[in-house]
């Protein structure tokens, strides 16, 4: 954009500056804001939305909380069919969750952000799965792995893209480096990780891998590094630099959760860090992140309606946001915000 125009301004919100044409991230506090940064994966607000989930029953529940101002959720719609642990991707406009159970399905549903109401069809995966890891760049949504099969006794390699914009079928875009269900996901604008997980065996057997895509070429994960521990059924979740990975079960056959918050830096490849502690142990956590704070929603401890956060730039233990509607695991990415993965 080559000049700014006072007839551009298309509204005003004080938490962000104006909304002009072509523009969509701004510095500034007074006067006359100019843009700044990456444009093209700019535009949330902020809005964090956590979809269905199970503790001890179905929740049918959709939620929505604002990442900047502690408080409790609200509701924002429904679901109409009973389902957990779906993958969770966003642009600054539209949510998309895929996958879930029971049984595991194909099945992928969509909101709109800016509205309220009950989730629409959207098109189906590639194959059946729940406990999918995934990211977006708010262009491409990606859902990995997950336990596929209607009676989930196979853990998929398969990593799927939609076109969050467009409804249509999921498109296979390349492998993990290893079959599993219910690692976390998490990304910047140009690179998808997929973290832990566990494998269907006996016992089940954790992983620490943490793999790596870039979004835009089509193909299969690469290494990126390990996480701090073996952890299936994490939440996961990132802004455009450093990404989240609080909680998860690590013993074989289950029993043993963690309240340990892994942190990673997106665009260098290495093993994760350790950021801080949840307030408790659990597992299945939604991750509902902006770029300067993520919010830990829900989880298995059993089922809790406890919303905790962190501020991204500052090391240290999560703190109380609020409460959920209703009690429940949320699903290991049944979260999602239009800040994700890079979004402003």
């Amino acid at each position: 954009m080559s000049e700014f125009r006072i007839d551009q301004i298309k509204s005003q919100d004080a938490s962000r500056g104006p909304d002009v044409a072509g523009i969509t991230t701004f510095t500034g506090t007074s006067g006359i804001v100019m843009p700044s940064g990456d444009t093209a994966h700019r535009g949330g607000r902020g809005r964090g939305i956590v979809y269905a989930g199970y503790a001890p029953s179905h929740v049918l529940n959709i939620d929505y909380l604002t990442i900047s101002s502690l408080g409790n959720a609200v509701q924002f719609g429904s679901d109409p069919t009973p389902s957990m642990q779906m993958g969770a991707n966003s642009s600054s406009t539209r949510m998309v969750f895929g996958g879930g159970s029971t049984p595991s399905t194909t099945h992928c549903r969509y909101v709109e952000i800016a509205q309220t109401g009950k989730s629409m069809e959207f098109a189906n995966l590639t194959v059946n799965r729940r406990g999918t890891g995934c990211t977006s760049n708010g262009v491409r949504g990606f859902f990995s792995g997950g336990a596929t099969n209607p009676t989930g006794s196979y853990d998929s390699h398969v990593i799927d893209y939609v076109n969050i914009a467009t409804v249509a079928n999921a498109v296979s875009f390349g492998d993990l480096s290893l079959g599993r269900r219910q690692g976390g996901g998490l990304g910047s604008p140009t690179r998808g990780v997929f973290a832990g997980g566990y494998l269907l065996d006996s016992p089940y057997l954790r992983y620490n891998n943490i793999d790596y895509i870039t979004m835009s070429s089509e193909g299969n994960a690469k290494d990126f590094g390990d996480l701090t521990s073996l952890r299936g059924a994490i939440g996961a979740g990132s802004n455009a630099t450093r990404g989240f990975i609080p909680g998860g079960t690590t013993a074989a056959g289950g029993g043993a959760d963690t309240n340990v918050i892994d942190y990673l830096t997106i665009a260098s490849t290495g093993n994760a860090l350790e950021f801080g502690e949840l307030s408790v142990t659990l597992h299945n956590i939604g991750v509902c992140p902006s770029q300067t704070r993520a919010v830990f929603t829900g989880g298995y401890a059993p089922g809790t309606n406890v919303i905790s956060y962190v501020e991204i730039a500052t090391l240290g233990n999560s703190q109380d946001f609020g409460d959920l509607t209703a009690a429940r695991s949320a699903g290991n990415d049944g979260a999602s915000s239009d800040s994700h993965g890079g979004l402003g």
